[in-house]
């Protein structure tokens, strides 16, 4: 658009001039035809003028700022280097370097309206650690002293001794003795709990040396589950594509892996079928509790009730749960099933659907065994980060596949929600319609004098314009949270509901997004960029948020433990969620201030340098002459402007990193783009055009019948063109003084060193011996020296000077004074305090709350099923693998077979 605008003002300073030189040439060029003949082919005064059009969109193209792109890409450049070298985003744990991983999207990191987060290994750890159980309607974990009453977990409570286990991870830590009695004394809810733990998983084991295992689990959740197993005696030891070898209390046991029933983001829940030495056919299958609830016998009613309220006590500890079910089934029916199951498996047509109905059949009737619970940390500091980026004007929105129990949790855990907001709506409608009606319902509580209906504006939208329009923001009457689960976000997600989504979500000050696909996620961070006229941020860690990151307008990955896809897929990547606040308030801020000085000061220079041609065009019958002289047009912005802008657009800053994260509210200029925008655009302009009036009028005048003192006139115009270039060097250079607030060497030699080069080649070109040498290119000998000795001469530069320079300082002194930016009130407040920083605030203690918080301990990637059934993932043989195929009729699937 800018651009647009300048080409716009080219042309009709062009056409000005070219009817000017038409009316001069008709009126006046006749008396000098004689000394000035027409050129050839030129035969009237109006071809003259159309001629001379284009002759000064050669001379005035400067005004195109044609270099910007290359100034602008090297700014970029040394921002990213800076994310590069930052060592306060530096993760030690992991040798893990922040890294800008493209160079154009710096600026528009301190503009973020928007945040996307993924919630587990991007808030949390995804470092899973076995904490506590429920086993047949007992709960297991919970550490009480000798007079009943539970205490708490600390670095003295005594460990469980799991050294009569050889081969028990010594990294495992529980605290509750009980469990590992029962698992001694042979209980067989007890042991039939583990072995489903030990049998039920996607887990690859490798074994280095005897009894030094180590797992490589598609999911954390899952290595932390078959690691507990394995230290209460159940340790899975060796997988082949048929055979699954675990040790049970010390014996070796070799289970026949007749079929996996895989995890998707669907079935919420994965199984195995398995033959045990004995020849017992077994389903295991774990998975989310509301899932799983539905497949369970009648039986398991009461069983069901108090395993609920386990669950309900693992949520408010913020712990991710699991429901753990199996089955035993019937000889006949499974070899009929199995041949099924290999004819859906081989199907061209409707595989997954077959599947999905077979596993449907096959996954009913279960006894529950109990829950497992897991704790997932937060990351150190991110409470802290997210109230410092909610005090930023940042809306954060969080995307997460965990239902909507955990993902509240997490959200008071983390303070997203408080205490303190007026209300958190949850919108779990299971309908179109009742999703319909709670959202209007919480807006209209948001905001009672609610302006326009949905419907009124949808007809406004599809009226005015097949292009979407962008919705302005609306405040609501306090602070509130929404959270909505996947089913409801599916039907607002739909073409008729999406506007009411994004007008009520877009007024909570947070947004909870549970049991999300990896589709939907995308579909959110679409749905603001669509109507919300604002820069959005996506933040993951792992293969499922791959399409959220790429959709937002920055995407940053995080370096976890779900492997590369992320940072690969990402603009930015850093090892911890900490890590954003900086990254956004300190280099985001930073980068956007720069190029705005930047952008300001170019557009500045270059029409305060082009518009001088404009006016000398009515003093020289706009014959499309220039006023400078050709090597200072050539030098101008190559050599001696170049630098000086660098310099700033490299090196400043309004205040310092440390004021920066004290005051994040210095970031909401960059949000509403109040730097650089099309009235700021203007303002340059406008300034550039004064500024070329004064630069071009006040050595005019001083030129104009002005004698030397030794009676010789300095009227000429070559030393017009040194003053007026004198001049306007001096006058850009001031004004980039004025510009930078951080001043470093590099500035100060960049910009005298610039002029110090000017007047180095000034009086190179004007001296005698450029003029022996390079007779022709160099005639005018001594007019340097000649014009810059004249008193009058400098009177008139510094009076060009003080009126460039003096309004400027008096519009920001008054700007200031009447009207402070929130830097202008941060460095009063440095200046208070005698630029000492204040000392950090204290941490705050974050108290857990009683929202009950569940999860099920898997990736949101399909699951590795049957790349194990095939085999193609195996390491060389192990001692315990053995080999064969998979074909429904072998005698494998047989009990005569075992």
């Amino acid at each position: 658009v800018f651009f647009l605008q300048i080409f716009a003002f080219l042309a009709l300073m062009c056409l000005i001039l070219a009817i000017g030189n038409g009316i001069w040439e008709y009126d006046k060029g006749y008396y000098f035809q004689v000394y000035l003949p027409w050129a050839e082919g030129v035969s009237s005064a109006s071809y003259s003028g159309f001629l001379m059009f284009w002759s000064y969109v050669i001379i005035l193209n400067t005004v195109v700022p044609i270099s910007l792109y290359v100034s602008v890409e090297i700014i970029r450049l040394g921002n990213s280097f800076y994310i590069d070298w930052d060592r306060k985003m530096y993760y030690p744990l992991n040798d893990t370097p922040a890294q800008a991983r493209t160079t154009t999207l710096n600026e528009e990191l301190g503009q973020i309206k928007y945040i996307f987060s993924d919630k587990t290994g991007t808030l949390t750890q995804n470092i899973m650690s076995f904490n506590k159980c429920s086993i047949n309607g007992k709960s297991y974990g919970d550490v009480y002293d000798k007079s009943g009453q539970r205490i708490e977990i600390n670095e003295n409570t005594e460990k469980v001794d799991f050294s009569y286990n050889q081969l028990a991870d010594p990294k495992f830590a529980f605290y509750d003795h009980s469990l590992v009695e029962a698992v001694k004394l042979g209980d067989v809810p007890t042991h039939s709990f583990f072995r489903l733990l030990s049998l039920c998983h996607t887990v690859m084991p490798e074994e280095k040396k005897e009894g030094n295992l180590v797992y490589q689990a598609q999911s954390p959740d899952e290595g932390a589950l078959v690691t507990a197993a394995r230290n209460f005696g159940f340790v899975f030891r060796a997988r082949t594509p048929e055979t699954i070898t675990i040790v049970e209390m010390g014996e070796t046991k070799i289970y026949k892996l007749l079929a996996i029933l895989d995890f998707n983001n669907v079935r919420k829940r994965m199984s195995v079928i398995v033959r045990s030495p004995e020849g017992d056919l077994t389903l295991y299958c774990k998975g989310a509790d509301t899932i799983l609830y539905e497949l369970l016998n009648s039986s398991c009613n009461n069983l069901k009730e108090e395993t609920t309220e386990h669950l309900n006590e693992f949520a408010g500890e913020g712990l991710r749960t699991l429901v753990v079910a199996y089955k035993n089934l019937d000889e006949d029916y499974f070899q009929d099933w199995i041949k099924r199951h290999h004819e859906a498996s081989t199907s061209l047509e409707g595989r997954e659907d077959k599947l999905s109905e077979l596993y449907e059949e096959i996954e009913k009737d279960l006894m529950l065994l109990g829950a497992t619970a897991i704790e997932d940390k937060l990351q150190d500091g991110v409470p802290q980060t997210i109230e410092t980026l909610a005090k930023a004007n940042i809306k954060i929105w969080v995307l997460t596949g965990d239902k909507q129990e955990t993902a509240m949790n997490i959200g008071y855990s983390c303070n997203l929600l408080n205490d303190d907001m007026a209300d958190v709506f949850i919108i779990e409608g299971s309908t179109s319609d009742d999703v319909l009606n709670e959202l209007r319902n919480a807006r209209k509580k948001m905001k009672p004098d609610s302006f326009l209906d949905s419907d009124e504006i949808n007809i406004q939208f599809e009226k005015s314009s097949k292009k979407p329009k962008v919705l302005p923001d609306e405040q609501a009457n306090g602070v509130y949270g929404l959270v909505i689960t996947g089913h409801s976000l599916a039907y607002a997600l739909e073409g008729n509901m999406e506007l009411e989504l994004v007008r009520t979500a877009c007024m909570c000050k947070v947004v909870i997004c549970c049991r999300v696909t990896p589709l939907q996620k995308a579909q959110v961070v679409e749905l603001v960029k669509k109507y919300k006229k604002a820069v959005t941020l996506a933040i993951g860690d792992g293969a499922n948020d791959v399409s959220m990151i790429k959709t937002a307008h920055i995407g940053i990955g995080i370096s976890g433990q779900e492997g590369m896809q992320a940072v690969l897929s990402s603009d930015f990547s850093f090892a911890q969620f900490r890590y954003l606040q900086r990254l956004l308030l300190v280099h985001g801020r930073w980068s956007y201030i720069r190029m705005c000085k930047f952008l300001k000061y170019f557009f500045y220079k270059n029409f305060a340098f082009t518009l001088v041609h404009f006016w000398y065009g009515f003093f020289s019958g706009f014959s499309a002459q220039t006023v400078y002289d050709e090597w200072f047009i050539t030098f101008y912005n190559l050599v001696y402007t170049s630098l000086p802008v660098l310099g700033m657009s490299l090196f400043d800053q309004d205040v310092d990193d440390r004021w920066s994260m004290l005051f994040p509210q210095l970031y909401v200029p960059g949000q509403q783009n109040l730097y650089f925008n099309k009235i700021v655009f203007v303002k340059c302009m406008l300034q550039g055009i004064y500024s070329s009036l004064i630069l071009f009028f006040i050595p005019f005048g001083a030129m104009y019948n002005t004698m030397r003192s030794d009676g010789k006139a300095i009227a000429d115009y070559q030393s017009f063109a040194l003053m007026v270039q004198t001049c306007l060097l001096i006058v850009v250079s001031v004004q980039i003084g004025l510009d930078t607030s951080y001043w470093t060497v590099v500035n100060q030699f960049f910009i005298w060193g610039s002029l110090s080069v000017y007047f180095a080649i000034t009086f190179t070109m004007y001296s005698d011996g450029m003029y022996l040498i390079f007779t022709a290119s160099f005639p005018f000998i001594g007019t340097a020296r000649n014009t810059l000795s004249q008193p009058n001469v400098w009177l008139a530069i510094f009076l060009s000077i003080a009126l460039c320079v003096l309004p400027v300082v008096g519009f920001r002194f008054l700007k200031a004074q009447l009207n402070p930016t929130p830097s202008d009130k941060v460095l009063l407040k440095i200046k208070e305090a005698k630029k000492r920083p204040p000392p950090p605030s204290p941490k705050r203690r974050l108290r857990r709350t009683s929202t009950r918080r569940s999860g099920y301990a898997f990736s949101h990637q399909h699951g590795f099923g049957a790349l194990i059934m095939s085999g193609r993932n195996m390491r060389p043989k192990s001692p315990f693998a053995t080999t064969g195929t998979f074909s429904p009729n072998s005698e494998k699937y047989k009990h005569k077979g075992l």
